[in-house]
């Protein structure tokens, strides 16, 4: 019995140095992740990775090539914000993507009135395709511009935004310029989730190494936006090469840096617009349709990031450090501060409504899992 209590101080010692230990590497793990994170955050607001707005005006001939499906409430005023832009020769060819609303009926009487719009009926989906990347293939064959710009359906532009793209390709030569849009929010369930897309991209990818490095890994892009040149596209028919992937910009941009191609990838800078989504619901389905796809199907890759973005202040909350709370807290808040205004968004608000779009995202990441598992994954009616 003595040699007992001798032995079992020296358990518990050894069990409660164990669990600091572990604590502490939790605590190590996550402050890393969160100084990473604002490193990036940091070298994306210096390094201010937005289309710059030129005076000098270009003439080549642009193919505007909208996919649509059910866009009735949005395409109207993309195809307004067309025709108002300082740019004049451009052609306009929309994909009416078997819609069930009135968006053919609203787009042909448009181009009724407009000769340098036009539309087209889609055809069914061939198997192995996504519905937009038929679109966007089937939008191309038809295009005679030197350019084919690809604007999703929910967007408007500015004047400006062409001249100074075609700039951009210029310069910088490239084979695909993308860019991310100013977001729209009008209801509090856009503003607790749609801030996530800039916060995801500007906290965690240099945006600029998509065009400094011609590594295809550092390779994103935004659908919203895509611009090319036309010989290089029909030549790789770029959609057609990406025809079943769902997060299809980033897949893109990945094959035009292997083909030798140099891509950009900019903020729009107030130069292009868009209401990605209308409302909490539906920002929830568009997002969770993309989320799993981004981390490459890997549900413990997209675990692993979820439990170190939202379980990880979480630790250090829970150590009741307070000079350990305030410095987490203040690396959140300021990266928060620079990637709404990079983004043209509301800092404040983005700062107080942090927690509640954390928690947004693990339910996004959620339902996504939950999608890919039960082959759910459902979109404007068609299987994802």
């Amino acid at each position: 019995m003595k040699g007992y209590f001798l032995i079992r101080p020296k358990s518990k010692s050894a069990k409660t140095i164990y669990y600091l230990y572990q604590v502490l590497i939790a605590i190590s793990i996550t402050l890393l992740f969160i100084v990473l994170r604002f490193t990036v955050t940091v070298f994306n607001f210096v390094s201010n990775p937005k289309l710059t707005r030129v005076n000098r005006h270009y003439d080549e001939r642009v193919s505007i090539l909208v996919p649509a499906r059910n866009e009735q409430g949005a395409i109207l005023p993309l195809l307004q914000s067309i025709i108002k832009q300082d740019y004049k020769n451009y052609e306009v060819i929309i994909y009416d993507d078997q819609s069930t609303d009135n968006t053919y009926g609203i787009c042909e009487k448009f181009a009724r009135t407009h000769s340098a719009v036009s539309i087209i009926k889609g055809d069914e989906l061939p198997q192995g395709w996504l519905g937009k990347n038929y679109a966007c293939h089937q939008l191309a064959r038809k295009a005679k511009g030197k350019y084919l710009l690809f604007l999703d359906a929910d967007t408007t532009i500015c004047n400006g935004l062409i001249n100074s793209a075609i700039h951009r390709m210029h310069i910088n030569k490239l084979g695909l310029l993308s860019l991310f849009p100013n977001q729209q929010m009008h209801t509090f369930g856009e503003k607790v989730t749609v801030p996530l897309l800039n916060f995801l991209l500007l906290n965690t990818f240099p945006v600029r190494l998509a065009f400094l490095t011609k590594s295809p890994s550092a390779a994103t892009a935004c659908g919203q936006f895509m611009l090319f040149e036309s010989e290089s596209y029909h030549g790789h028919e770029w959609h057609r090469a990406a025809k079943d992937k769902v997060v299809e910009d980033a897949e893109i941009m990945q094959l035009v840096k292997s083909a030798s191609y140099s891509g950009e990838v900019l903020l729009a800078n107030g130069m292009m617009f868009c209401r990605m989504y209308r409302g909490y619901r539906e920002a929830l389905n568009g997002f969770s349709k993309n989320a799993l796809a981004a981390f490459n199907y890997s549900i413990i890759g997209l675990l692993i990031y979820i439990l170190l973005l939202f379980g990880g202040p979480m630790i250090i909350l829970m150590t009741l450090n307070f000079n350990l709370i305030l410095f987490t807290a203040g690396l959140i808040i300021l990266s928060r501060i620079m990637i709404s205004l990079a983004s043209g968004q509301n800092a404040l608000y983005n700062i107080i409504l942090h927690p509640v779009q954390m928690v947004n995202m693990v339910i996004i990441a959620f339902l996504s899992i939950q999608k890919h598992l039960t082959k759910t994954n459902i979109w404007k009616g068609r299987r994802v």
